[in-house]
């Protein structure tokens, strides 16, 4: 068995090599380019792992031999699904790691915007006399304030089991959810977004990146959100129409705070709202909190990611079972 690896990960492949089994061949393509991917290689590989690299047409004509293709992680908006199809080449994904790094994340990004720990910081450090008396305003209760979750899938249930001891009320919108899993979770269901938008003091992103949700977060998402309310999103960076909508609601105050562990564009570029954010401008006084596409991370995670990929591929070739499958 020939096994690529597009890039990100490097040799030795233990971790891959324990779900599929000895006497493995791993080609690395060490690449997020597919540019460089060697044809030849290509056309010899029986599965593709896919991380970070974009996998279009043009690599998907190559894989003459290639019986899989599993993605890393969870989205699939870096690979065509449109040419996979054409080529009679399934494609699986990976939900089922992560869950609670990236729902421990979202709470963490809640809970430091709502209790201004980020602000305080910022603001303390010229802070000499009075130092007790130089509190920031507003701060809403917790368990008089409301959590919008938006996409309540594996992720947004979790942030909502994490979220409830504090007595938050807690609204979620997925039209593609049943009703009835509402109850079970522990949310209200809200019909309509802009209903969500309107009644939350917080609102927390997990829905998968798709044409109906790319550029989601625009002025017109702003404006329905409640004035001065907070936002979080550790789903997608493409969630964002762009950053100059980000800058503009977080200027005029419409937007509160924002907690963010994906960007548009990664590593960001030399955007005014990014060098703000990296010269502690005072206007923003810590309503702006980046991570840097981490909150998925953990050691157990990692492993988990790598090794549920590697065994959905092993999974199909020896049992004929599609486990995740996209396409």
């Amino acid at each position: 068995m020939i096994v690529g690896i597009t890039d990100h990960f490097r040799p030795p492949f233990a971790i891959e090599e324990k779900a599929l089994g000895e006497g493995v061949e791993f080609i690395d393509f060490n690449s997020r380019n597919e540019d460089d991917f060697d044809e030849d290689a290509l056309r010899k590989v029986d599965v593709l792992l896919v991380y970070h690299a974009r996998v279009s047409e043009r690599t998907i004509e190559r894989l003459d031999n290639c019986k899989i293709v599993v993605r890393y992680g969870v989205g699939v908006d870096n690979v065509s699904l449109k040419a996979l199809k054409n080529k009679g080449i399934p494609l699986c994904n990976t939900p089922d790691y992560g869950v609670e790094e990236i729902a421990a994340t979202a709470a963490a990004h809640i809970l430091n915007l709502w209790r201004r720990i980020s602000a305080y910081d910022q603001a303390s450090r010229n802070h000499v006399d009075n130092w007790a008396q130089n509190t920031i305003k507003p701060i809403v209760r917790i368990s008089e304030g409301t959590l919008g979750v938006v996409g309540i899938g594996r992720i947004g249930a979790a942030l909502i089991r994490y979220m409830a001891p504090y007595g938050c009320r807690i609204l979620g919108f997925d039209k593609y959810q049943p009703a009835v899993r509402a109850k079970g979770i522990g949310y209200i269901r809200v019909e309509t977004l802009d209903e969500l938008l309107a009644e939350s003091d917080f609102i927390s992103l997990h829905c998968v990146l798709t044409e109906e949700t790319t550029g989601m977060v625009d002025e017109n998402f702003i404006s329905a959100m409640k004035p001065g309310s907070l936002l979080v999103n550790t789903a997608r960076g493409g969630l964002f129409q762009n950053l100059d909508v980000l800058e503009k609601g977080l200027r005029s105050g419409r937007l509160g705070g924002l907690g963010t562990d994906v960007l548009p564009e990664e590593p960001p570029g030399d955007h005014p709202l990014i060098r703000a954010w990296r010269d502690f401008e005072p206007w923003l006084e810590g309503r702006l909190v980046i991570t840097p596409h981490t909150a998925y991370y953990s050691e157990s995670a990692l492993y988990d990611m790598r090794f549920k990929a590697a065994e959905t591929a092993a999974l199909f070739l020896d049992q004929n079972e599609l486990r995740n499958r996209v396409v």
